[in-house]
Protein backbone atom coordinates (compact mmCIF):
# COMPACT_ATOMS: atom_id res chain seq x y z
CA UNK A 1 0.00 0.00 0.00
CA UNK A 2 1.28 3.46 -0.88
CA UNK A 3 2.27 5.97 1.78
CA UNK A 4 -0.63 8.36 1.10
CA UNK A 5 -3.10 5.45 1.27
CA UNK A 6 -1.73 4.52 4.69
CA UNK A 7 -2.02 8.14 5.80
CA UNK A 8 -5.67 8.27 4.74
CA UNK A 9 -6.36 5.15 6.81
CA UNK A 10 -4.50 6.71 9.74
CA UNK A 11 -6.59 9.88 9.31
CA UNK A 12 -9.82 7.86 9.58
CA UNK A 13 -8.55 5.92 12.59
CA UNK A 14 -7.57 9.14 14.39
CA UNK A 15 -10.97 10.69 13.71
CA UNK A 16 -12.65 7.55 15.05
CA UNK A 17 -10.49 7.60 18.21
CA UNK A 18 -11.42 11.23 18.79
CA UNK A 19 -15.14 10.70 18.28
CA UNK A 20 -15.24 7.55 20.43
CA UNK A 21 -13.38 9.33 23.24
CA UNK A 22 -15.90 12.17 23.17
CA UNK A 23 -18.84 9.76 23.14
CA UNK A 24 -17.39 7.93 26.17
CA UNK A 25 -16.78 11.24 27.98
CA UNK A 26 -20.33 12.46 27.31
CA UNK A 27 -21.82 9.14 28.40
CA UNK A 28 -19.80 8.73 31.60
CA UNK A 29 -18.60 12.03 33.02
CA UNK A 30 -20.61 14.50 35.07
CA UNK A 31 -20.87 17.90 33.39
CA UNK A 32 -18.38 20.48 34.72
CA UNK A 33 -17.43 18.45 37.77
CA UNK A 34 -13.81 17.32 38.02
CA UNK A 35 -13.06 13.62 38.24
CA UNK A 36 -9.52 13.34 39.61
CA UNK A 37 -7.40 10.72 37.86
CA UNK A 38 -3.92 11.44 39.24
CA UNK A 39 -2.50 14.52 40.95
CA UNK A 40 -2.66 17.50 38.59
CA UNK A 41 -4.84 15.72 36.03
CA UNK A 42 -8.63 15.40 36.00
CA UNK A 43 -11.37 14.56 33.60
CA UNK A 44 -13.68 17.56 33.34
CA UNK A 45 -16.48 17.42 30.80
CA UNK A 46 -17.38 20.78 29.32
CA UNK A 47 -18.57 22.27 26.03
CA UNK A 48 -16.44 24.83 24.18
CA UNK A 49 -18.29 27.21 21.87
CA UNK A 50 -15.03 28.82 20.69
CA UNK A 51 -11.70 27.55 19.45
CA UNK A 52 -8.53 27.16 21.54
CA UNK A 53 -8.96 28.81 24.94
CA UNK A 54 -12.57 29.66 23.90
CA UNK A 55 -11.34 32.30 21.47
CA UNK A 56 -13.59 33.44 18.61
CA UNK A 57 -16.78 32.25 20.33
CA UNK A 58 -18.31 35.55 19.16
CA UNK A 59 -18.32 34.10 15.61
CA UNK A 60 -21.11 31.76 16.65
CA UNK A 61 -21.62 28.18 15.61
CA UNK A 62 -22.07 28.82 11.87
CA UNK A 63 -19.11 31.18 11.72
CA UNK A 64 -16.82 28.66 13.42
CA UNK A 65 -18.11 25.82 11.24
CA UNK A 66 -17.33 27.90 8.15
CA UNK A 67 -13.91 28.96 9.43
CA UNK A 68 -12.98 25.42 10.48
CA UNK A 69 -14.13 23.97 7.16
CA UNK A 70 -12.11 26.54 5.17
CA UNK A 71 -8.97 25.97 7.25
CA UNK A 72 -9.39 22.18 6.96
CA UNK A 73 -9.73 22.39 3.17
CA UNK A 74 -6.59 24.54 2.96
CA UNK A 75 -4.72 22.05 5.16
CA UNK A 76 -5.78 19.17 2.92
CA UNK A 77 -4.62 21.04 -0.21
CA UNK A 78 -1.25 21.84 1.39
CA UNK A 79 -0.97 18.23 2.65
CA UNK A 80 -1.41 16.94 -0.92
CA UNK A 81 1.54 19.08 -2.05
CA UNK A 82 4.02 17.90 0.58
CA UNK A 83 6.82 15.90 -1.06
CA UNK A 84 6.74 12.19 -0.25
CA UNK A 85 10.21 12.25 1.36
CA UNK A 86 8.90 14.59 4.11
CA UNK A 87 7.26 11.69 5.90
CA UNK A 88 7.16 13.38 9.31
CA UNK A 89 5.43 16.41 7.78
CA UNK A 90 2.93 14.15 6.01
CA UNK A 91 2.25 12.36 9.28
CA UNK A 92 1.95 15.68 11.09
CA UNK A 93 -0.63 16.94 8.60
CA UNK A 94 -2.63 13.72 9.06
CA UNK A 95 -2.80 14.41 12.81
CA UNK A 96 -3.68 18.11 12.38
CA UNK A 97 -6.37 17.38 9.79
CA UNK A 98 -7.84 14.55 11.88
CA UNK A 99 -8.06 16.88 14.87
CA UNK A 100 -9.66 19.64 12.79
CA UNK A 101 -12.20 17.22 11.33
CA UNK A 102 -12.94 15.73 14.76
CA UNK A 103 -13.73 19.16 16.19
CA UNK A 104 -15.65 20.11 13.03
CA UNK A 105 -17.86 17.04 13.48
CA UNK A 106 -18.64 18.24 17.01
CA UNK A 107 -19.50 21.77 15.85
CA UNK A 108 -21.80 20.50 13.11
CA UNK A 109 -23.43 17.87 15.36
CA UNK A 110 -23.75 19.79 18.64
CA UNK A 111 -22.90 23.45 18.04
CA UNK A 112 -19.89 23.13 20.37
CA UNK A 113 -16.77 21.02 20.91
CA UNK A 114 -16.68 18.40 23.65
CA UNK A 115 -13.64 18.89 25.92
CA UNK A 116 -12.69 16.76 28.91
CA UNK A 117 -8.95 16.73 29.75
CA UNK A 118 -7.77 19.12 32.46
CA UNK A 119 -4.26 19.68 33.81
CA UNK A 120 -4.25 21.78 36.98
CA UNK A 121 -2.70 22.66 40.31
CA UNK A 122 -4.37 24.09 43.39
CA UNK A 123 -4.10 27.63 42.01
CA UNK A 124 -3.86 27.17 38.22
CA UNK A 125 -5.61 25.24 35.45
CA UNK A 126 -4.75 24.80 31.79
CA UNK A 127 -7.55 25.09 29.24
CA UNK A 128 -9.74 22.00 29.07
CA UNK A 129 -9.06 20.12 25.83
CA UNK A 130 -9.82 16.89 23.97
CA UNK A 131 -8.15 14.18 21.88
CA UNK A 132 -8.58 16.20 18.66
CA UNK A 133 -6.77 19.14 20.25
CA UNK A 134 -3.95 16.80 21.30
CA UNK A 135 -3.75 15.48 17.72
CA UNK A 136 -3.49 19.04 16.38
CA UNK A 137 -0.67 19.82 18.82
CA UNK A 138 1.21 16.58 18.05
CA UNK A 139 0.81 17.15 14.30
CA UNK A 140 1.97 20.77 14.46
CA UNK A 141 5.03 19.72 16.47
CA UNK A 142 5.86 17.02 13.90
CA UNK A 143 5.59 19.52 11.03
CA UNK A 144 7.79 22.06 12.84
CA UNK A 145 10.41 19.46 13.78
CA UNK A 146 10.55 18.13 10.21
CA UNK A 147 10.85 21.65 8.80
CA UNK A 148 13.62 22.58 11.24
CA UNK A 149 15.66 19.47 10.50
CA UNK A 150 14.95 19.60 6.75
CA UNK A 151 16.05 23.23 6.49
CA UNK A 152 19.21 22.46 8.47
CA UNK A 153 19.96 19.55 6.11
CA UNK A 154 19.28 21.71 3.03
CA UNK A 155 21.62 24.44 4.33
CA UNK A 156 24.37 21.88 4.98
CA UNK A 157 23.95 20.44 1.47
CA UNK A 158 23.97 23.91 -0.12
CA UNK A 159 27.10 25.06 1.73
CA UNK A 160 30.10 24.88 -0.61
CA UNK A 161 32.82 22.52 0.50
CA UNK A 162 36.30 24.03 0.64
Amino acid sequence: MRLKGKLYILLLVLIAIDQISKWVAEANLPFQQPVDVVPYFSLYLTHNTGVAFSMLSWLGSYGLITLTAIVTIILIVVWQRVPRHHQLTLLGFAFVIAGAIGNLIDRVSYGHVIDFFLFHTESWAFAVFNVADAFITIGAAAIIIDELFSSRTRRAEDTPKI
